[in-house]
């Protein structure tokens, strides 16, 4: 997909979408004065008032060409956010056919959320199957954008867009394809491309360093654990280190605590973590922040196997703690320990930021829009949007 700023309407598009507020069509009067009689009668008839989710299809001639207009309402200006952006670009985007698409901006006040959802909407994992929806040859899509909107949200929309990709596919991925070995692999491919250290550490190494109930939880899995740390050092003058871990149980049957089957084939993702802090740091890389990241992911599987670890077995931990195990199910936290106080002694982490699939309580009591999360640093988290 191609994303471009122009200042005028000098070609012909299939499709034209413009944002409004509501009982606001200030930008249609700039862009379309000319046709601004019919568009007024059009929504007049269709009663629409621009609120929120409201939409209205008006065909015009614009240069000569006939073209589909689409008018959103966005609902009153003070009172949309970007997440109700998100959610009103993503479902106007839906089923849109063409090629050539046009969208006017001057009412968004977030143009990079609204660039980020546009290249996103295109999002599809469909690489195993063996018919897809449309066997035809993909068309690129090309938006063009015009108002208020800059360079370099775009740019940097691109990139972020890249990073949500490459993490979504990470997760995607079945659990024979991305194991823990594989995932260095994945990491130190990216480091490669975009501009980062990536350092893998395999067991024997892993086991000097302490890391006692990584191990337990990685024990009994017949595809051995990787240690994957990623260095950006992008502002050297400064002492502070921001700290990225992800949780990377690339599978996780519930280890002897067996996970009931139907809540099993999904556990391919609990390494969502891992894969959206390597998503992370090609972003990071890529926009040349001035600032010093590492990032480090404990990655394994939790299996069963006459030497898992189990209930009641007490372990050790990097940090020289006991750990006595009551549900190999809650194996996130034993992998997490060792990672986070690794990266805070060995990495010296000024600041650190765990991102993990823990646990499963946090969508239910929450649901699907909203994250959870705990911090013991007001300030920090403050600064995370």
């Amino acid at each position: 997909m191609k994303l471009n700023l122009i200042k005028s309407i000098d070609k012909n598009y299939d499709v034209i979408v413009a944002f409004t507020y509501e009982n606001d069509r200030e930008s249609l009067k700039k862009y379309f004065s000319g046709e601004m009689f019919l568009i007024d009668k059009v929504l007049e008839k269709k009663e629409f008032k621009g609120k929120k989710t409201e939409k209205a299809i008006i065909t015009l001639a614009v240069n000569g060409h006939l073209t589909e207009l689409i008018v959103v309402g966005l609902g009153k200006k003070e009172k949309i956010d970007n997440y109700e952006l998100r959610r009103t670009v993503y479902s106007t985007l839906q089923g849109l056919k063409g090629k050539e698409f046009l969208v006017i901006a001057d009412e968004i006040e977030s143009s990079q959320a609204l660039a980020e959802t546009i290249l996103i909407s295109e999002y599809k994992f469909d690489k195993y199957k063996s018919k897809k929806k449309d066997d035809k040859e993909d068309v690129e899509k090309t938006f063009d954008f015009i108002g208020n909107i800059e360079v370099e949200a775009l740019v940097e929309a691109k990139v972020l867009n890249d990073a949500i990709v490459i993490t979504r596919d990470l997760v995607n991925e079945p659990s024979n394809v991305i194991y823990p070995e594989t995932l260095a692999i994945e990491a130190k491919n990216n480091g490669d491309k975009y501009g980062f250290e990536v350092e893998i550490f395999e067991e024997d190494k892993i086991a000097e360093l302490g890391m006692e109930a990584f191990l337990a939880v990685a024990r009994a899995a017949h595809d051995r654990p990787r240690l994957i740390v990623m260095r950006y050092m992008g502002g050297s003058s400064s002492d502070e280190i921001i700290g990225l871990v992800g949780k990377g149980l690339t599978y996780d049957t519930g280890g002897l605590s067996l996970k009931p089957s139907t809540s099993m084939d999904t556990m391919k993702s609990d390494m969502g973590g891992a894969a959206t802090v390597i998503g992370a740091m090609t972003a990071i890389a890529r926009l040349g922040i001035k600032k010093n990241v590492v990032a480090v992911i404990a990655a394994c599987e939790n299996s069963i196997g006459g030497n898992a670890y189990r209930p009641g077995d007490i372990i050790g931990s990097m940090a020289g703690k006991t750990i006595e195990i009551l549900n190999t199910d809650a194996e996130g936290r034993l992998t997490l320990v060792d990672a986070v106080h690794y990266i805070i002694n060995n990495e010296k982490a000024s600041n650190v930021i765990d991102v993990a699939t823990l646990t499963g309580a946090a969508l239910v009591a929450l649901g699907t829009t909203t994250t959870a999360a705990l911090s013991n640093n007001d300030d920090f988290y403050n600064k995370i949007d």
